[in-house]
């Protein structure tokens, strides 16, 4: 890293330092409540610095958070705000925060995972991150879709407000949802007012964020949260709706939610960045294209504990198999690892076994939330499948994983 460099801890005075080298990286200013709202998620026990005779240079945080994976709710280490200074770019400061990062994770034995947002794909898969779920982006020409299936009878009622008001019921579904929606993360108090977020200098000329909450017979069965921004035209209106985020327990309130969405008035468009692949929607309309769907890579993964991960996660199918995997920065997890198990649980050990399939650590990640194929990471030659025990349908789901957030 060079003479004078060090990592260290961070501390409480280096925040500010800290928002202006993120403010660097990423071409954005983290001022103002922007600012307050990132000092009350960020973690300072957590936060390493590279620390260049008192100028930060570099910097890396890990948030305590819960993941929901399959089958189960993990803790997992939430990777956030990194970057180097221009001015300290290759010389090894990202290498080492992340290889020091990892590191402290593997020794508190606490989260045998972790899992980020990239801005750039080919970063972190050196580290063993590999990708692990996708995202589908929408963006809709909402007049000219319709939904297929009637409304549901008897109709739900929809109740529209400010978030934070309706934050009781929107904090219990999306709890309710989260536990079998693979990739969503666990939210308590200061990770809600963070989501909620809505200063004005984030809304590029939008609204306020609203929410509207579906009503059942039996109660709240699910919400949507979204703003829009005002357009008009030689044609007339053209505004966008901007949906944040749509949470339902059952098909009949999911319609209703998106009904809702795409029939606002005086809007053309409507736009949703943090879709699931297997998002519900494309099979409600009529026009698919007219969504404007577009997949990019979501959530990154990384087993830190690897015996612990792999037995912490359900399987969709029973499965007995020998991985070999290498893992270059955390050693612990090298070797040959036998996992048992099933839909109801299982169990990894180390072994002496031969191998039914190698691979690294950064393609177990990849496969670990069941949106990454085994078989097509072997067919692209990144796994090689040595004998004929094939776990690929076993680290499949029902769902395909999906984010909800981008932290």
């Amino acid at each position: 890293m060079g003479d004078g460099m060090r990592l260290r801890p961070g501390r409480i005075g280096d925040f500010p330092a800290i928002c202006d080298l993120l403010g660097y990286v990423f071409h954005e200013e983290i001022a103002g409540e922007v600012k307050e709202l990132e000092a009350e998620v960020w973690e300072v026990e957590r936060s390493l610095v590279a620390d260049d005779h008192g100028v930060i240079a570099g910097h890396a945080v890990a948030y305590s958070r819960e993941l929901t994976v399959p089958g189960a709710v993990l803790p997992a280490a939430h990777i956030s705000c990194v970057g180097v200074l221009p001015t300290h770019r290759r010389r090894g400061l990202l290498t080492a925060l992340m290889h020091r990062q990892l590191g402290e994770i593997a020794e508190a034995g606490r989260e045998p995972i972790a899992v980020l947002w990239a801005s750039e794909s080919a970063i972190y898969p050196r580290f063993g991150y590999g990708p692990a779920a996708a995202r589908l982006k929408f963006d809709i020409l909402n007049r000219e879709v319709r939904l297929t299936a009637p409304p549901a009878e008897p109709a739900g009622r929809l109740r529209m407000g400010d978030p934070a008001t309706l934050l009781t019921d929107i904090s219990k579904l999306y709890d309710q949802v989260r536990a079998d929606r693979v990739g969503w993360s666990g939210r308590d108090d200061r990770w809600w007012r963070y989501v909620l977020r809505d200063p004005k200098d984030l809304r590029d000329g939008a609204t306020k964020r609203y929410a509207v909450v579906h009503d059942g017979p039996d109660g709240p069965t699910g919400y949507a949260i979204w703003r829009a921004k005002e357009r008009w035209n030689h044609h007339g209106p053209d505004a966008e709706v901007q949906v944040r985020e749509v949470a339902a327990v059952d098909p009949e309130t999911y319609r209703a939610l998106w009904r809702f969405l795409l029939g606002i008035d005086l809007s053309r468009s409507v736009t949703y960045t943090l879709g699931a692949v297997d998002e519900p929607l494309q099979y409600l309309v009529d026009e698919p294209r007219r969504l404007g769907g577009t997949v990019s890579d979501a959530l990154f993964i990384r087993l830190v504990d690897l015996p612990a991960a792999l037995a912490g996660r359900r399987y969709r199918t029973a499965v007995d198999v020998v991985l070999e995997v290498d893992d270059p920065i955390l050693p612990a997890n090298t070797g040959r690892w036998r996992l048992t198990g099933g839909p109801e649980g299982a169990t990894c050990s180390r072994t002496g076994e031969p191998a039914d399939l190698a691979c690294s650590v950064t393609d177990l990640g990849a496969a670990y939330l069941g949106g990454t194929s085994l078989a097509a990471l072997a067919a692209a030659g990144r796994v090689r499948q040595l004998t004929a025990n094939d776990p690929n349908a076993a680290f499949g789901w029902h769902r395909a994983p999906s984010a909800t957030e981008v932290f």
